[in-house]
């Protein structure tokens, strides 16, 4: 976000308008935001992803696995209209950074490829655009490799993924193996793509004019669906007229009753401009996105994403709605009123100062430090509907990582904190049992990009590994043990002298102690130390893990009048208890999961093969609740088969299977794996 210079921007009358390019990895959602650009005239020169001179995509982490890693915000005029791209990451580990952007804008374009095979991937995003009504299109991308009847089964396929009906606009026109060009149905003219101009103006083919009879009465069917008065035309066999067509289009595209379908190719240039037009004409104003972010009346800034590095700090991105913005306003934050500082329009990785913002505008506002992602700050007199929640999918990729510089601890904590605040789908904590700092994100493909930023941005360097599995221990039998401390060294000596009862209870009742003192034999006040001995045994049995579900009794014991002391009587119930465990049987308990894996239909019965491997236990396979067309199998795993587990579905389920898993109960683990577990832990405390 380097480059800052003090300029505007150039606005025309209406609002901005956001747009959001969103869909499957390697669609190429970068490439057409170039395209975009460069059409409009805001570029001089098309760049690609390949060559690495994008305006979008520009960070080191993007421009080195050739994708997306992070929200691109991206501006441009056209015919006087101002608008702003959000082009949202596409592969399943970067793709929430988008989430809390796609409440706040206008119009969605779904970028997908032309094989209708490979349709089901836009399915999820589909799915979140129907659930927060956000009004979208497809843009059906690289239309110069699709094969003859591609478009048609596509929209087949695309169309029980979408809540709205699919309203395909135009069909193409071939020369050979070659998309040529297009007949737009709604305005019934053909056009042939020029390569960096507009398209020209031909007759519709003589072969395509019976299709292009029957897919225009089809649109226009879907279109009388929501018109009353074009139904009646069209029951009377009446010729529409184009602006009434168009005007429907515009109306309904906007209210979120249909969705559009059209198609170009992003590094050819083709049907780009007619996407730009589709743009200026069919995409609504803010006022739809800022009731879905929580905005009655009044002005606010919708914070969707926290941005730090660079000379600016600490900056929030979001979209200014109701009224201008200006620095030195002032927005309540968490009740509080703050005052904003300065404001940024981006372009990339370049950011241009500005006075102010109008309403639609997306910029980037400086120490708003209580900001948060998703969080909508008011102005003054602002009346609010409340936040809306963002749900994040589900964290299944963890590591243990640490310091390769033990002086770089400090500054890793602080690091994790602003990255966390930066990608809402990143978490870390610390594993106090195990003494680990874990790191947890979408899949391993992100958690690999955060390291190499880590290191990038804060000069701290990490190594990562499997976290541990929180094995435990038990005991089998009952068993008793005397405990004595006893130690003189020349003054006052180390007295202390106990006898524990201890036996197994029921899986999950945890730890019990209790004292059948008689006599005095054990005074009072030195009980309470006798049992913390005994908690700082059941920290490391003799297997090397924690001790969970066993009852110890205090039964007997003796004391000195001059050399007991607390210390003694807590060494003396740890050595007792110690002892006693080792008499009791001591066996390995391992942390089991429960699991529900959503996978697309047909693919059910993979996942459930791959959880059996992994010494799962299938509950159930079952249709999923809410998603027609997907699969849910339950299965009851152990912790230790989770890892690699995301992977390994997604490979069976074109990267589209996800799942959930929580800790179930323990479960005794013996046999070779015990052994392997019991040694690889002595290994570790050596």
């Amino acid at each position: 976000m380097g480059n800052t210079s003090a300029q505007g921007t150039t606005k025309g009358s209406r609002a901005t308008r956001a747009v959001a390019l969103v869909g499957p990895a390697g669609t190429g959602k970068t490439s057409l935001a170039e395209a975009l650009l460069y059409a409009s005239g805001t570029i001089t020169r098309q760049g690609t992803v390949e060559s690495g001179n994008s305006v979008g995509d520009a960070s080191p982490e993007a421009r080195a696995r050739g994708g997306s890693t992070e929200v691109n915000l991206l501006h441009f005029s056209d015919h006087g209209d101002s608008f702003v791209l959000v082009d949202v990451p596409g592969a399943p580990g970067f793709a929430p950074d988008g989430i809390a952007a796609l409440p706040a804008i206008d119009l969605a374009v779904v970028v997908i490829d032309p094989a209708p095979e490979r349709a089901l991937l836009a399915e999820p995003v589909l799915r979140r655009l129907d659930e927060l009504g956000v009004p979208h299109v497809i843009f059906v991308n690289k239309i110069e490799s699709a094969r003859a009847g591609a478009i048609r089964d596509l929209v087949a396929e695309l169309q029980p993924m979408s809540r709205e009906p699919l309203a395909l606009r135009q069909i193409p026109i071939r020369d050979g193996d070659h998309v040529t060009g297009y007949v737009d149905l709604a305005l019934e003219r053909a056009y042939r793509y020029r390569p960096g101009a507009p398209s020209e103006t031909i007759e519709i083919p003589v072969d395509l004019a019976a299709r292009e009879r029957a897919d225009r009465s089809r649109l226009l069917e879907t279109l009388a669906d929501f018109d009353d008065d074009l139904l009646e035309k069209l029951l009377s066999d009446e010729a529409p007229d184009p602006a009434t067509v168009m005007a429907d289009l515009s109306a309904d595209t906007a209210g979120n009753k249909l969705v559009p379908v059209v198609f170009g190719s992003a590094l050819s240039d083709g049907g780009v401009r007619r996407l730009l037009k589709l743009l200026r004409h069919e995409t609504p104003a803010p006022t739809a996105a800022a009731e879905r972010v929580g905005l009655a009346s009044g002005g606010a800034f919708y914070a969707f994403k926290i941005a730090h590095g660079g000379a600016m700090g600490r900056l929030a991105l979001g979209r200014v709605f109701g009224r201008t913005l200006s620095e030195g306003d002032e927005l309540r934050i968490n009740g509080a009123q703050v005052r904003t500082g300065s404001i940024f329009s981006l372009q990339g990785e370049k950011s241009a100062k500005q006075a102010r913002a109008e309403d639609g505008d997306v910029v980037a506002v400086a120490r708003l430090d209580g900001a948060r992602c998703g969080m909508l700050l008011p102005m003054g007199g602002a009346e609010l509907l409340g936040n809306a929640h963002l749900a994040m999918p589900e964290r299944n990729a963890v590591l243990a990582i640490t310091t390769r510089d033990r002086k770089d601890d400090v500054k890793l904590s602080a690091a994790l904190h602003r990255m966390c605040e930066e990608d809402l789908a990143l978490e870390w904590s610390q594993d106090e049992a195990n003494r680990e700092t874990l790191l947890r994100g979408i899949n391993d493909e992100h958690l690999a990009v955060v390291l190499g930023r880590l290191q990038r941005r804060y000069g701290v360097a990490v190594d990562g590994k499997a976290p541990r599995i929180g094995y435990r221990e038990t005991i089998r039998r009952a068993a008793s043990q005397r405990g004595r401390h006893k130690k003189q060294s020349g003054g006052h000596g180390q007295y202390g002298d106990v006898t524990l009862e201890i036996r197994p209870l029921s899986r999950g009742e945890g730890f019990r102690f209790s004292d059948r003192i008689t006599g005095g034999v054990v005074p009072k006040q030195w009980i309470p130390a006798v049992e913390q001995g005994v908690r700082d045994a059941l920290l490391r049995g003799p297997l090397g893990f924690p001790v969970v579900d066993v009852e110890v009794v205090l039964t007997d014991g003796s004391y000195h009048s001059v050399d007991s002391s607390e210390l003694a009587f807590r060494i003396a119930g740890r050595m007792a208890m110690a002892e006693a465990l080792a008499q009791a049987l001591p066996y390995l308990l391992e942390p089991v999961t429960r699991i529900a894996v959503d996978t697309p239909a047909g693919t059910g019965s993979k996942a459930g093969s791959a959880l059996s491997s992994r010494r799962g236990q299938i509950l159930g396979l079952s249709p999923h609740p809410d998603w027609a067309r997907w699969e849910r199998v339950e299965a009851l795993l152990p912790e230790a088969g989770l890892h690699g587990l995301d992977a390994e579905l997604r490979s069976l389920s074109q990267g589209l299977a996800s799942y959930s898993a929580c800790f179930d109960h323990l479960a005794e683990l013996a046999g070779r794996q015990a052994d392997e577990v019991v040694k690889a832990q002595a290994a570790l405390a050596a």
